[in-house]
């Protein structure tokens, strides 16, 4: 499977997408609409963090019941509202996306749970996890989908693009553009030097923003930043990108609360 993924200014903008990608022969049931909702069309159910891979089944049958309303949506009954923390409201039309946030929601439990590991197996990009939620945090709208192919990823880009998507590597550019100063001064006050050091302390930044580490401290995630990043984990610039990243992702959760 091939993923593909634009970023849209508004909703209406994003449902328009997903029309477009269906007319290049990606099924309905393999695109997601993610966008911001109102606190009136969450869910009952209340959730806490995005969760590991692994954890669809179980997750699928805690939430099964809870639909959102949201009306107008292109994905038919697949809907599901949740409230994602750091994030905001969120309403994901199209369970395989939904899986994305760690959350999903259908008619029955155990076909929220079957999408959301359907969607594990198909190589949903958590490493991209933060882009999606700064684009959702934003107002914006994410929509992302599953081709069988490359040349079915292919035309499903163009579409995007002719829809005036902006591509998952812009807006994480535009991210770090947005954090770049704030994180030159700490770095220079620490006696630093970002511009010789950038691209490590920014991967140890964007670590700590991956779900299989978020809220794990340096010393317990060495097991896994060992196996992702055998270049970079021991190096102090690296540890200091982790340990800013970690501050940053605590921050977002204290400013935006249920």
């Amino acid at each position: 499977m091939e993923t593909i993924v634009g970023i849209f200014n508004s909703r209406g903008e994003g449902e328009k997408a997903v029309a477009q990608l269906e007319a290049t022969g990606i099924p309905r049931d393999r695109i997601t609409l993610l966008t911001p909702a109102a606190k009136e069309q969450l869910a009952d159910v209340r959730t806490t963090e995005a969760e590991q891979p692994g954890m669809g089944k179980a997750l699928g049958a805690t939430v099964g019941g809870a639909l959102g309303v949201a009306g107008g949506l292109p994905i038919g009954a697949a809907i599901a509202s949740f409230f994602v923390p750091g994030v905001g409201p969120i309403i994901a039309a199209g369970l395989v996306g939904a899986a994305l946030l760690g959350f999903g929601g259908a008619a029955t439990g155990a076909a929220a749970g079957e999408a959301m590991e359907e969607g594990i197996a198909h190589g949903l990009p958590h490493d991209e996890l933060f882009v999606y939620e700064d684009a959702l945090r934003k107002g914006r709208t994410v929509v992302l989908a599953f081709a069988e192919d490359e040349e079915v990823a292919d035309r499903g880009r163009g579409a995007l693009a002719q829809a005036g998507a902006e591509s998952i590597d812009a807006a994480r550019e535009n991210w770090w553009i947005g954090l770049r100063s704030a994180e030159q001064e700490h770095y220079q006050g620490a006696g630093g030097d970002l511009d010789k050091n950038e691209a490590l302390y920014r991967r140890g930044f964007e670590a700590a923003l991956h779900p299989g580490l978020r809220h794990q401290p340096y010393q317990t995630a060495l097991p896994t930043l060992r196996e992702k990043y055998a270049d970079a984990y021991e190096s102090e610039t690296f540890k200091t990108g982790y340990l800013r990243g970690q501050d940053y992702d605590r921050s977002l959760k204290e400013k935006i609360k249920e």
